[in-house]
């Protein structure tokens, strides 16, 4: 994969949430920072070993060296750059120890989310993620593949946020860095897209008819997969990792 140098945006483009209409979002100058330069990092518009300047970067967003340093030091603090001190600040390389530590704390915790709503006694919340699995297939149909990853992000969250613990899932969203360049350099093959919606239904359709087993038997199916080929990843992307 070869990657260019990032084009600069012209102002800075927070990644859209999937917010209820008529909710305002309001957040810093740092924030809008860190959301945009995280955005492109993931998304390996920023490659792995990447030098970046705090004052282009100030250029880049028009705003001052302050919240970008911020930014910046809140990118460190999640892997995802590397600050030498009075010397440089570069894109992180991807670590796959990293993205290894990720996924077990991941796959433990969402076993345990899709447990504990298979045996919940009102189940009637599924509906709700009925829904989102159905605006998922419509934006796969549409080939809108932000809608596509946004609505996958807003689902899970969603089932964490039932048992009231969506802020464990944006602890592993804020590690997930190493392994999302990762998934993203295994480039999806055909019909992967669809089988990702497929796991989210058949998922659904165990919690609701309370069947904890089966449920977890499809989020293991789910969470797996780039880890098995993450080898192959770094033999074709050495200068990646």
């Amino acid at each position: 994969m070869n990657k260019t140098t990032p084009k600069r945006p012209a102002k800075i483009a927070p990644p859209r949430d999937m917010l209820p209409q008529g909710q305002v979002r309001r957040v810093s100058a740092s924030q809008q920072v860190h959301e945009a330069l995280r955005a492109r990092i993931l998304a390996l518009e920023l490659a792995p070993g990447q030098p970046l300047s705090r004052a282009e970067v100030s250029e880049t967003y028009g705003v001052s060296q302050t919240p970008v340093r911020e930014a910046m030091q809140r990118l460190a603090d999640e892997g995802l750059l590397e600050i030498f001190p009075q010397s440089k600040t570069e894109v992180s390389r991807i670590y796959i120890g990293h993205a290894q530590e990720t996924q077990f704390l991941r796959l433990s915790l969402e076993l345990e989310v899709v447990r504990r709503l298979a045996l919940a006694p009102d189940r009637s919340f599924v509906d709700e993620t009925d829904l989102l699995i159905r605006r998922q297939e419509r934006a796969l149909a549409d080939d809108d593949v932000e809608a596509f990853s946004n609505l996958d992000r807003a689902l899970h969250r969603r089932m964490h946020s039932l048992l009231g613990v969506e802020t464990l899932w944006d602890l592993v969203t804020a590690r997930s860095g190493h392994i999302d360049r990762l998934r993203n350099l295994n480039l999806p093959g055909p019909g992967k897209s669809a089988s990702v919606v497929d796991c989210h239904r058949r998922i659904a359709a165990a919690i609701r008819a309370g069947d904890p087993e089966g449920g977890e038997a499809v989020v293991r199916e789910h969470l797996s997969g780039t880890l098995e080929r993450a080898e192959d990843i770094r033999a074709r992307y050495p200068a990646y990792f």
